[in-house]
């Protein structure tokens, strides 16, 4: 492993934890400082609000003077997963590649170039809805993924509690919706009976005004068959 990769590295750690980048963390794996895990926090206001997005930065030993190569492992509907990116600071281009660059402007350029919707290698094409809903899955998905949890564990966490109050908030959510539609349904029951009762007094109300027609009109006929009877007589 070369010596000036490891000591830059360990330098941009060192600015990184003293200086965090808003929407961005970022550390090296356990097992090497030249494989980087980051996270990229969805802003407030846009597609990916409440998202957390994992990925994975590979430094080659010749860092600073040759870029690493990036992807992303948590799905965003932006970029395929697990896939190498094409970006001005990733190896795709060797030639447009800045020495001065760090971790913290690599992945300020990856949270930039994520907003926007130009296409390239590694980029896909998703509906705002679809962005929203891999935002609402991120938490989740990133805690069954064991490399996170290992190397974000404070995170992890975080997530963990999340993901538990956004599932009893769903419960409660659903014990109202199932409480109104119950109430729903009871107040449609009231008014079909009350529909049901309405028609049958209607129904009745009709029958007796029938029965009475026929019984007045019985009634005048034997009235004016009295004099029929006394004439006879």
């Amino acid at each position: 492993m070369s010596g000036q990769a490891t000591l830059r590295l360990q330098k941009e750690l060192k600015a990184i934890m003293k200086d965090p980048v808003p929407n961005i963390t970022a550390r090296p794996s356990p097992s090497s400082i030249l494989d980087w895990h980051y996270v990229l926090t969805g802003a407030e206001g846009s597609d990916y609000e409440g998202g957390y997005y994992h990925g994975k930065i590979v430094f080659p030993q010749q860092y600073p003077f040759k870029p690493p190569s990036i992807s992303m492992i948590t799905p965003s509907g932006r970029f395929q997963i697990n896939t190498r990116l094409c970006l001005s600071m990733s190896d795709y281009h060797p030639e447009t590649w800045n020495p001065m660059w760090s971790v913290s402007t690599i992945l300020a350029g990856l949270l930039s170039f994520m907003y926007d919707d130009v296409a390239t290698t590694g980029s896909i094409t998703s509906t705002r809805a679809e962005k929203r809903r891999l935002a609402q899955e991120s938490k989740a998905t990133n805690l069954k993924n064991k490399v996170f949890c290992k190397v974000f564990p404070e995170l992890a966490a975080d997530l963990q509690q999340k993901v538990e109050q956004a599932q009893r908030e769903q419960a409660e959510h659903d014990r109202l919706a199932v409480l109104e539609k119950r109430k729903k349904d009871s107040v449609s029951e009231q008014k079909t009976e009350g529909s049901k009762a309405k028609q049958r007094r209607s129904s009745l109300a009709s029958v007796l005004l029938t029965l009475t027609g026929l019984a007045t009109m019985g009634l005048l006929l034997a009235v004016m068959a009295v004099p029929i009877l006394t004439l006879e007589s």
